[in-house]
């Protein structure tokens, strides 16, 4: 009775080491290169794979960064597994990219894969692979040559199309633009002007309510005041007044007597001298001064204003009728 026991542990002994044979035998690690030549710093896969039972535990070894001291590694991917049905078989996969800088022929060496079956830890080595890398041969007879052009891609339209689109979107911006532009223009000259005296007496009263003069602007007071009537003066009567001294403004009005009369000359002829003195001769006026040249200037407009010339000729015209 003993010696059967015996004899029947023997038997599930040898058929247990006969299934973990079996096992093992389905166990696969390879290694293998996308390309066995390469020039010194090009790239290329080195990928590790092995096949497993589902039964097995696997241990997917860790790849270092230099390989034979020689060999850099750039990358690793991730470890990646596919379920083989047919077979009830695993396969682990991982990519790593690597590269050398040195010319010679180069032996990776296996790849060890851990594995657990059963309790039974143990180990299987991939196969190596060889790796050639070589230098870019310089052929030193020719010596020194240019440098050759970039060779010229034919262009496409689906490359040429959002710079076409941009053209016509920046076109259409600009015609907008230049359209609003000359559009403000023109209702800008449609615009009624109004009368010169009327602009020239609003200028007047903003200086008079900013009271320049009391804040010890004197210059910039005086300078305002010339500056408006310079412009009345050549929207009212056609005269280059901005551009010419006073002078030659007086020499004007003397010479064409019919523009104005003794009192608005003298009035003018006030203004502008005592302006000149200010501005360039840094004299300093009192505060009649500055008073009376503001008084004068209303009434110089109010003198020489378009509306009084047109009603002085109308009471002429009903006079000479009257007689």
């Amino acid at each position: 009775m003993i010696m059967v026991r015996i004899k029947t542990r023997l038997i599930f002994i040898l058929l247990f080491i006969i299934s973990g044979q079996a096992s093992a035998q389905q166990l696969r690690a390879t290694a293998s290169l996308d390309s066995t030549q390469i020039l010194i710093g090009d790239q290329v896969k080195l990928t590790l794979e092995i096949e497993y039972p589902d039964n097995i535990k696997i241990e997917f070894p860790q790849v270092p960064d230099t390989i034979q001291n020689l060999i850099e590694v750039l990358g690793r991917s991730s470890i990646d597994t596919l379920e083989i049905e047919s077979e009830k078989l695993q396969k682990l996969t991982q990519v790593v990219t690597i590269t050398s800088f040195d010319s010679g022929s180069y032996q990776i060496p296996p790849f060890w894969f851990t594995f657990n079956m059963n309790g039974l830890i143990d180990s299987i080595p991939s196969n190596s692979v060889a790796l050639h890398v070589f230098s870019i041969e310089v052929d030193t007879t020719m010596g020194p040559t240019d440098i050759k052009m970039p060779y010229g891609a034919p262009v496409i339209l689906k490359e040429v199309i959002p710079h076409i689109l941009g053209i016509i979107l920046i076109g259409a911006i600009l015609f907008l633009v230049l359209y609003s532009i000359k559009r403000r223009k023109n209702i800008i000259t449609q615009k009624p002007q109004e009368p010169a005296h009327i602009i020239a007496l609003l200028e007047l009263e903003r200086i008079k309510n900013e009271k320049l003069w009391q804040k010890d602007k004197i210059k910039q007071y005086y300078s305002e005041i010339t500056e408006v009537l310079r412009n009345y003066m050549g929207n009212r009567f056609q005269i280059p007044a901005m551009e010419q001294t006073t002078d030659e403004i007086l020499q004007i009005f003397i010479n064409r007597d019919n523009l104005l009369n003794e009192k608005s000359l003298s009035n003018l002829k006030q203004i502008l001298s005592l302006s000149d003195l200010v501005k360039f001769a840094k004299y300093k006026p009192s505060a009649d001064d500055d008073n009376m040249t503001l008084i004068n200037s209303f009434f110089f407009v109010n003198d020489t204003k378009l509306e009084k010339v047109k009603k002085v000729k109308e009471d002429d015209n009903c006079t000479d009728n009257d007689e």
